[in-house]
């Protein structure tokens, strides 16, 4: 009998994490500054039609790229989050990488996100 794991912080599993709170959000940053891993944040919000469409498209690239974290924001349940990283509009990629900002993407285009995925993962 294993131990359960709690809130999962990691997308080491293929998987994109939903972050749903500040100091997860908080943990997994100051975590991903001292990692070589690229992390993918995509903003969304539950009301915004093109995040929904994109979605499945970025839990395939999660899956694919099981290298890089994937996480999700909704901006309206983290508003700090989402204006630290000035996002104007959704659905917004910033991919990060120790900490820093190496690149961002607004819009579903997925091969446009892939391209950036493949760019800066290594």
């Amino acid at each position: 009998m294993g131990a359960q794991t709690s809130t999962r912080l990691r997308s080491d599993d293929g998987k994109v994490n939903s972050v749903h709170s500040l100091s997860n959000w908080n943990t997994q940053f100051q975590s991903s500054k001292t990692s070589n891993k690229l992390m993918v944040i995509d903003f969304s919000a539950a009301w915004c039609g093109p995040c929904k469409f994109i979605e499945p498209a970025v839990n395939d690239l999660a899956v694919e790229f099981s290298d890089v974290d994937f996480v999700r924001i909704d901006v309206d349940e983290l508003p700090d989050v989402a204006k630290y990283f000035d996002v104007q509009a959704m659905p917004t990629f910033v991919l990060v990488k120790k900490g820093k900002e190496r690149e961002r993407f607004v819009g579903i285009k997925t091969d446009e996100l892939h391209r950036m995925i493949e760019k800066h993962r290594f």
